[in-house]
């Protein structure tokens, strides 16, 4: 199996709609007949909450979940990697070990803001942080939404702009509008491609959001995998050692 691509969706500051987006993407996957494991990096424990009351109404989630806190995050993504095609790490809603666990060893970081002060007042200590991860992980590409965001108004653009500054952040410039239909499809342990009646909008804003993240992950599997290919057995041998 192909090494999978992981990407987490985190930040320092909570209420940004992190979970909701990571279990929107992890079914996007499994709806694409991905094997996927989401994990549950948070200590508050929705994902994991949120996927028992999906296999409580449909029988069976569609993708694997278990909940990892700090160290372990590192330890264990390492491995489980090559047993999945696509993993999702929730984590974050502050500065806690399990996030910069899983900074040190994901492939993207995918940043869901909220277009108000505060939360554009937390972009510093994240962006400090990711400055500090890229130290140990150079690879790793961080991509700032605006999440739950205003349908109209100056806020997101002056959010964007203020994003577009970081160095750190690469700006998706397709905000995901604060909409009912994520509130409705989470109760209901569905995501929003699933919820009935549909919200076409919320579907076409998150489909756009889902193409660009796996596009990208795609090809670093891809990369991956055409590397491992060319290396040959000694260098495999190699890599399992260290």
């Amino acid at each position: 199996m192909k090494r999978a691509s992981i990407l987490a969706v985190g930040n320092v500051k909570g209420g940004v709609g992190k979970t909701t987006l990571a279990v929107n993407l992890a079914i996007w996957q499994s709806l694409h007949g991905k094997d996927v494991l989401l994990v549950d990096g948070d200590e508050q424990g929705t994902a994991r909450a949120f996927t028992q009351l999906r296999a409580d109404i449909l029988g069976a989630p569609g993708y694997t979940a278990v909940s990892l806190q700090g160290a372990e995050i590192r330890t264990q993504l390492r491995m489980l990697r090559t047993k999945y095609q696509s993993v999702i790490v929730d984590v974050g809603g502050r500065d806690t070990a399990s996030l910069r666990a899983a900074l040190t060893v994901v492939d993207m970081l995918i940043v869901p803001v909220l277009p108000a002060t505060f939360d554009m007042w937390s972009l510093k200590p994240l962006d400090d942080l990711i400055q500090e991860a890229k130290e140990i992980n150079s690879d790793l590409r961080v991509l700032a939404l605006l999440n739950a965001a205003d349908a109209q108004g100056r806020d997101n653009a002056e959010a964007a702009m203020i994003i577009g500054e970081k160095a750190g952040l690469e700006y998706f410039p397709h905000p995901i509008i604060r909409r009912k239909a994520f509130r409705n499809a989470a109760a209901a342990g569905l995501s929003v491609l699933e919820y009935r009646p549909s919200d076409e909008k919320a579907i076409s804003e998150f489909t756009l959001f889902a193409d660009r993240v796996f596009r990208y992950t795609g090809d670093i599997a891809s990369i991956s995998h055409a590397h491992r290919k060319e290396s040959g057995p000694k260098d495999k041998e190699q890599r399992q050692a260290s």
